[in-house]
């Protein structure tokens, strides 16, 4: 479906609202660019609205996207109602729509931030496939999960899984999937060697756990430097 041959496909990303999911993921993704989390063309966002769902494309320089750039997939049928011309799906699409389909997420958030890769190592060394830590402040930002409510609290312990990285992204698909279903109250899952998925009810929760997760991996990481342990 082309830009320039569908009318009904470009009101899908023609708003002046700075919150409409077609402007509102390049704003993200500019965000996230300044913190380092989508450098070259890696990571990316997308937005549920109503059964319609956005994603940014794949191979493009996230700190320049255009509302123009997004691809509009139909979250029932999961069939697209607008594709860019020029542009290719993004990798990550299976791994957002496993967000989707399995918590009933809002928003999907996948970064490279430095620090989820190494803390991936440090647990990797450990022989550990899971992140945990405690006793953090900053532990209050993170939801305690849909059969938990509200958020965890200064003496919850985060526990969050850890998947073996894939030379395609969409192969990764399966194991966050298990991720997910063993793990019912995690918000994110990181991958090895690679960055983290993070999700939310709404654009608010996936962002805001997001830059609560990115600061307590930097923390764990000057705490493995120091010498102190994450966990009593």
């Amino acid at each position: 479906m082309s830009t320039l041959s569908n009318p009904e496909a470009e009101a899908l990303v023609t708003s002046t609202d700075p919150h409409h999911p077609a402007n509102h993921i390049g704003e993200l993704c500019r965000n996230f660019y300044s913190h380092g989390w989508v450098t070259g063309t890696g990571g990316g966002a997308s937005i549920r609205h109503g059964d319609h769902i956005y994603l940014a494309p794949s191979g493009v320089q996230k700190e320049l996207l255009r509302p123009t750039d997004m691809f509009v997939m139909d979250y029932k049928t999961k069939e697209y109602l607008r594709k860019p011309p020029v542009l290719k799906p993004s990798a990550c699409t299976p791994l957002f729509m496993a967000a989707y389909t399995e918590r009933n997420a809002g928003c999907c958030i996948h970064t490279h931030s430095q620090w989820a890769v190494l803390v991936t190592l440090l647990c990797e060394q450990a022989g550990s496939d899971v992140f945990e830590i405690e006793r953090l402040e900053q532990i209050k930002g993170i939801p305690a999960g849909p059969t938990k409510q509200g958020n965890l609290g200064y003496f919850d312990k985060l526990r969050i899984p850890i998947i073996e990285n894939t030379a395609h992204e969409e192969d990764l698909k399966d194991s966050l999937e298990q991720a997910i279903k063993t793990w019912p109250d995690t918000g994110s899952v990181l991958v090895r060697r690679h960055g983290i998925y993070v999700w939310g009810k709404d654009v608010a929760q996936a962002k805001t756990q997001c830059e609560s997760l990115d600061y307590i991996f930097q923390l764990a990481v000057e705490m493995h430097k120091l010498g102190l342990k994450w966990t009593q």
